[in-house]
């Protein structure tokens, strides 16, 4: 918080810049916004700036207009009333719009665009439901959000689980493959969107490892409790599931994993960062990172099938 004496209309405000807080980047961006004034205060029209660093000439700008333009639109929300920011919701999951180019201008759509927004169209429509991010200080957005995206993947882990069984797929094998599919792609559009617009691989990587912590520990530990509470209240029953191949699974997918950390730090010697590099760089990590996951579903399930046979 900055506070102001009375009358005062200029002030300096201070910021320290980390040197070196992302090697790997030739430019870094700085987005410095004043919002919320109390007591009376007012914002005049010019109330953000984005700062542009670069460490070589010529390096990427950002688009600052573009940036500036969206801060300003989400301080203007925060007056709107609810009403209208539902129908803009509306309107803009039924409108139509192309992709942003570097100058921040819209282009127009293309066939691809068309022909995904009319299969998301319903999608569009039932997430434009979410109240809007202002209201209620966020928190009724993130939990209706939290319930749309638990019923979609719930949707999601039916539907793959049936496609398993239609297709004669052991329940091991649809497990890592269509299931895992099914749930795991929000989150890979989740990280491909941090990788793309954040300064660091902290959010790309750190989603995923979240989201694996989440359905490992929650997603297996909140179901046992609960099974063993219940099966308690009914008589003290032990409460008892075997596996068929779940020790060979989760070793095999510890080797891979632990095969992708040495890919990360071979990264970081060599390339200086997690993401980012040449061409050539990032179509080789992008094939190890394939293939380690292509080895896994294929070595996995040739043991579900008892093809091979290790570990007795």
């Amino acid at each position: 918080k900055q506070w102001y004496q009375r009358r005062v209309r200029a002030k300096t405000i201070d910021l320290v810049i980390t040197p070196n807080a992302h090697p790997a980047q030739d430019h870094s961006t700085l987005i410095v916004a004043l919002q919320r004034p109390l007591l009376g205060a007012e914002l005049g029209e010019e109330c953000a700036m984005v700062i542009t660093i670069c460490k070589t000439e010529g390096c990427r700008e950002s688009r600052d207009e573009a940036l500036l333009a969206e801060i300003a639109g989400n301080y203007d929300d925060e007056d709107k009333p609810l009403k209208e920011a539902y129908l803009e919701q509306f309107t803009s999951a039924l409108t139509m719009g192309g992709e942003v180019d570097e100058d921040g201008e819209e282009e127009e759509p293309s066939v691809g665009d068309l022909i995904m927004h009319f299969i998301s169209l319903f999608w569009k429509v039932l997430f434009s439901l979410v109240p809007p991010r202002f209201f209620g200080s966020g928190y009724p957005a993130f939990l209706v959000s939290l319930f749309f995206i638990g019923l979609l993947t719930a949707i999601v882990e039916q539907i793959a689980s049936l496609l398993g069984c239609v297709w004669g797929i052991k329940q091991a094998v649809s497990g890592i493959t269509l299931v895992a599919l099914g749930t795991s792609l929000p989150d890979t559009f989740a990280s491909r969107s941090a990788a793309i617009h954040d300064d660091s691989a902290d959010a790309a990587i750190g989603n995923v490892t979240g989201s694996n912590s989440v359905n490992v520990f929650l997603g297996l530990g909140l179901p046992w409790l609960l099974a063993v509470i219940w099966k308690w209240a009914e008589g003290g029953e032990e409460f008892r599931v075997g596996t068929f191949n779940l020790e060979f699974s989760v070793v095999l997918f510890v080797m891979v994993a632990l095969f992708a950390i040495l890919t990360l730090i071979l990264r970081r010697v060599l390339v200086g960062g997690e993401l980012g590099g040449n061409t050539v760089v990032k179509y080789v990590t992008g094939s190890i990172c394939l293939m380690l996951w292509a080895t896994y579903i294929v070595v996995a399930s040739l043991k579900a099938y008892e093809i091979i046979k290790i570990g007795g």
